[in-house]
């Protein structure tokens, strides 16, 4: 090799040893140091390079690492001729990006229009956090939670905890489902008719791939649910909107070409109404004529305020046509992502194995811990405690809206959220954003319509994560901003 072909620069911020070992890629490259040829050893370029063994000896070592070069004992190093064609040359002209837009399928979901809801990522830090599905970080039971955490991890637990449970559920979560918190629902279920998923959500997913596709309709509540409406658009379904007033979803003449229809009964979201006894009964009714199945979203059913809980819809299920869809991170906390579908063993065998090569199966340990939380009794301590508190905040902001807001409402008594409809020429969204300078978070009540121009006079009042003194002075400040976002 000759001198020539190495020549280091001592003022530049390159390290000596990457200098050297770039120059000798190069000159593998263009071919002034022969394919197979053997190199000097260090002592011998460190001579002629004024420099030490042992920055020579880096150099080296980094190219035999990567294989450009190949150490043969007693006899030295060589070049590894087949690595000529990777070594660096002379620079190309620029490469143009990679066109990931061209191989990207066309799937439903590229052409999925929906507004999407944001949530506010610090919403921690806002003194009047009047956000629907975030939750009182201080109601969380974390004393029983990281109890029931440890416990999981130890025998006769851990192999539950910590195995690969392929497509399976953890047995005793399931075990809890049936007994103990299912049949407060009304709902009777044996344990192939139930699948743990990573929260409503993914129950949702796992049936718009199971059951849906292109030239599928999808009934839907409006307003309603906009997740769920995400989900099955971009299943491929089309939706049909019917309308819903003080009694739920107004049961439309005839279901006949609707796949599935979408229901929240227990608390209409995002209005919190329940859906009437009779009304239900005219649904189920209409589905058997119909041949649709009804996917129950049993939204915060934990959390009614007066009266008794209204019994699920799928207690009332003869055909086998109702799925039933909960969740446990409405109350425990949403990061949590916990929830089940309970349906017919058909239905569960063929959501098990589609939830298999998507997930696998929610994690071991969560279901351990949480079936030890139900089995102890903390959890519905919980759920009692947490009740008490949250019909505390209802009272709290029902006195709030009707003194401060210039209109009367009669909130339904249940959910984590008031659904305010306000006079025809406020614009929720401007009153939101005005509200958030304030320190005030709301969510508008657009985006939950389905249609073009929907209107802009609703908008939602979550009362779970706000501290129940902040109620009434973070009411206070939307009344004062009211007359600002009126058009």
């Amino acid at each position: 090799m000759p001198r020539t072909l190495i020549e280091v620069n001592r003022d530049s911020e390159e390290p000596l040893y990457r200098q050297i070992r770039k120059a000798i890629e190069h000159g593998i490259g263009v071919g002034t140091v022969d394919a197979g040829g053997r190199l000097p050893s260090s002592r011998e370029l460190a001579r002629e390079l004024g420099l030490s063994r042992n920055t020579v000896n880096a150099a080296y070592q980094e190219l035999v690492a990567e294989g450009f070069v190949e150490s043969r004992a007693r006899q030295g190093l060589f070049v590894n001729r087949e690595m000529r064609s990777f070594c660096a040359r002379e620079p190309e002209p620029a490469a143009q990006r990679y066109d990931w837009e061209s191989r990207l399928r066309d799937l439903p979901s590229r052409r999925d229009t929906l507004p999407h809801l944001e949530k506010q990522p610090n919403w921690t830090g806002y003194p009047y956090p009047f956000l629907a599905g975030q939750v009182d970080l201080k109601a969380f039971p974390a004393r029983a939670w990281a109890r029931a955490l440890n416990d999981a991890l130890y025998q006769p637990h851990v192999q539950y905890s910590l195995q690969d449970s392929i497509a399976a559920d953890d047995p005793l979560l399931v075990e809890m489902l049936c007994n103990r918190l299912l049949p407060a629902r009304g709902v009777q279920a044996t344990p192939e008719e139930v699948l743990v998923t990573v929260g409503s959500q993914q129950g949702l997913d796992l049936l718009g791939r199971t059951l849906l596709g292109a030239g599928s309709t999808v009934a839907v509540e409006d307003p309603g649910y906009l997740d769920a409406r995400h989900i099955f658009v971009r299943a491929g379904a089309t939706l049909l909107p019917l309308p819903v007033n003080g009694s739920g979803l107004q049961p439309p003449p005839s279901l006949d070409g609707v796949d599935l229809l979408h229901v929240t009964p227990s608390h209409h979201h995002p209005t919190n109404v329940t859906l009437s006894i009779g009304r239900r009964r005219e649904l189920l009714s209409l589905v058997r004529e119909s041949g649709t199945v009804i996917v129950e979203d049993d939204y915060d059913s934990e959390f009614r305020y007066q009266g008794r809980p209204t019994p699920a819809l799928k207690g009332l299920d003869e055909t086998g046509q109702v799925v039933y869809l909960g969740t446990f991170s409405k109350f425990l906390a949403p990061g949590l992502r916990l929830g089940y579908v309970v349906a017919s063993r058909e239905l569960i065998r063929e959501l098990r194995d589609v939830r298999r090569y998507s997930v696998r199966h929610p994690s071991g340990h969560t279901q351990r811990a949480l079936a030890l939380l139900i089995q102890s009794g903390e959890y519905h301590r919980a759920v009692r405690r947490y009740r008490g508190q949250l019909m505390r905040k209802w009272e709290a902001v029902c006195a709030a809206v009707n003194t401060h807001l210039p209109w009367h409402t009669t909130p339904p008594p249940g959910g984590v959220s008031l659904w305010m409809t306000g006079p025809p020429g406020l614009d929720s969204r401007k009153l939101t954003a005005l509200a958030q300078r304030r320190g005030v978070l709301i969510e508008p009540g657009d985006l939950y319509f389905l249609a073009d121009s929907p209107p802009l006079n609703h908008f939602r009042i979550g009362f779970a994560a706000p501290r129940p003194a902040a109620i009434d002075p973070g009411v206070h400040i939307l009344a004062d901003l009211l007359p600002q976002a009126m058009t």
